[in-house]
């Protein structure tokens, strides 16, 4: 055997020298974690059902306003079969005021599946678990990587912001092809070495240090080889395309209440607010003008504008009062967005499953 050693190719190189890079990150991120981590409930379990539910909820909300409702959950369903068994209207009445309600038919949807398919065990892969409904490459990669130590990446917002802002990178992260890019560098990163504390790391260095407007670079494990910090750049990513304003729409409300009892509308299960209770709502004032004269109901003024913003759509909604003995239920049309009318007591009762938004019309015509 010679004792010449072959020369390294530049692609042999440039590998190494990531695998290195790649290793020092490891290094850096997950002893920063260890320490700085924040006590969340759902890090004190391996269960992948426990896991799943915070991720689910933690979409588009705050880990503050997630933690009662992730404990109020598993206290009533303490595994996926007795999440599948409940009705699906004692769900939405326990994730009330959680928002973003889509999610709530869809865990319900998708803890069926899990027994229907996998006899209440979830899947081990990132890829068996993308094919249940309603869980997409995050929260697969999520609960792969966490519950089960696959070497599975997750993206995120926070994980695209704190990639773009490491590697001075300004792909779009907001459109498809840059998301899917931002996907191929968390693909490259994440090791068989604690796969589910390294996607959490990133996730928390994103959610408490490198925030959107202003990134806490002196706080950070990573600052000495954060691209962007050296080049100046770091407040001005990452790059994303702005968002399309939420569009106007108005609409008439009206309260029926008698003493003790007020009457509200059932949604349609596939529409807004789907399947949850409210106050009829009225494209028009003719049309509530007309609804009640058909119920024979004396509607006066409007008592207010309720506002409320989704994340497509800004509501402004007259509210209107009327008084009406509920013995018999007065023939309101239910077509359009709704299916039934439902008499219900008064003050609601805990976990009622109804919106922010309805209990924002409710509180202003019947508790001022």
């Amino acid at each position: 055997m010679s004792g010449k050693t072959r020369a390294l190719t530049n692609a042999e190189k440039n590998q190494s020298e990531s695998a290195l890079g790649g290793a020092r990150l490891h290094r850096a991120l997950l002893a920063w974690f260890d320490v700085e981590k924040r006590p969340l409930p759902w890090r004190a379990t391996s269960d992948p059902y426990a896991i799943w539910m915070s991720e689910v909820m933690s979409q588009q909300t705050r880990v503050e306003t997630v933690i009662p409702y992730y404990e109020k959950f598993l206290t009533a369903y303490p595994t996926v079969r007795t999440l599948a068994e409940a009705p699906v209207e004692d769900v939405l009445g326990l994730w009330s005021g959680l928002g973003y309600y889509r999610r709530a038919r869809m865990l319900h949807r998708t803890a069926q599946e899990v027994v229907a398919r996998h006899d209440g065990a979830f899947p081990r892969d990132k890829a068996a678990l993308e094919s249940l409904p309603g869980i997409g490459p995050y929260t697969a990669g999520a609960v792969a990587s966490i519950a089960f130590q696959e070497p599975a990446s997750v993206v995120d917002g926070n994980v695209v912001r704190v990639f773009a802002r490491l590697f001075n990178d300004d792909t779009d992260g907001r459109a498809p092809a840059g998301l899917a890019h931002f996907r191929k560098r968390a693909d490259a990163l994440v090791s068989a070495d604690r796969p589910g504390d390294w996607n959490q790391a990133l996730m928390e260095l994103g959610a408490t240090v490198c925030t959107p407007r202003e990134p806490r670079c002196l706080l950070c494990p990573l600052a000495t080889v954060c691209e962007a910090r050296s080049a100046g750049t770091a407040r001005d990513l990452p790059r994303l395309t702005k968002k399309a304003k939420p569009v106007a729409a108005a609409f008439d409300a009206l309260v029926v209440a008698a003493p003790n009892r007020v009457l509200l509308a059932e949604r349609k299960a596939d529409g807004l607010f789907g399947g949850l209770l409210e106050p009829p709502l009225f494209d028009t004032a003719p049309t509530l003008l007309e609804a009640a004269q058909q119920a024979r109901l004396a509607i006066g003024d409007s008592l207010g504008i309720v506002q409320h913003t989704l994340s497509h759509r800004k509501l402004s909604i007259a509210t209107h009062r009327a008084v009406h003995v509920l013995d018999v239920m007065p023939p309101l049309p239910v077509s359009g967005a709704y299916v039934a009318l439902h008499a219900v007591e008064w003050p609601l009762p805990k976990d009622t499953r109804v919106s922010t938004l309805a209990r924002k019309i409710l509180a202003l015509a019947l508790e001022t």
